[in-house]
């Protein structure tokens, strides 16, 4: 007889652009980015199925380092935040997309999401304008759960961690 794991009520996703791995066929790239020229905010013929297959394109830390970092930092969230599951989810080009992340999450029973971009900066298009379309899409979806975005990221906090990132680099030797 086998047990469900109980899952915990929290959760996480940590959102990543999303690399192309250095192994896809540049043509099938090339196709994608012809389909989405050509969509227009309309869906086109074939724009899915091109998605899904880059998406699902088999991946290493060597043929998609970005896949492996995104990875690497998810893992030290989950120390630092224990009791929360912590997930992935990319914009583009890897799966799973951040609806398939919440999707399987609501489906497993977790109620309150959490979503924090590695993208920090003000100005960027994912995440002012993806991100928060995508969050109002899922929040329409899943009206049973709650779907929170960190986001923005506070510059202070973030010019401190850069400074204090670059003291360590250069060995502590004044800047």
């Amino acid at each position: 007889m086998s047990r469900r794991t109980k899952r915990p009520a929290r959760a996480v996703i940590l959102v990543g652009h999303g690399a192309v791995p250095t192994d896809c066929p540049r043509s099938l790239v090339a196709g994608l980015k012809r389909l989405q020229a050509s969509s227009r905010g309309r869906p086109a013929p074939g724009l899915l199925a091109a998605e899904n297959k880059i998406r699902g394109w088999p991946r290493t830390p060597e043929t998609d380092p970005y896949q492996a970092g995104l990875e690497s930092l998810a893992a030290d969230l989950r120390r630092r935040l224990p009791g929360r599951l912590v997930l992935t989810a990319y914009n583009e080009f890897c799966a799973p997309s951040l609806a398939d992340a919440v999707d399987a999450l609501v489906a497993d029973g977790v109620r309150t999401i959490t979503v924090i971009p590695t993208m920090l900066t003000p100005g960027g298009s994912h995440s002012e304008i993806d991100i928060p379309e995508a969050l109002a899409a899922l929040r329409a979806r899943h009206p049973q759960a709650e779907l929170h975005y960190a986001w923005p990221v506070d510059v202070e906090l973030l010019a401190a961690m850069l400074a204090d990132h670059l003291q360590r680099a250069s060995g502590g030797a004044p800047l």
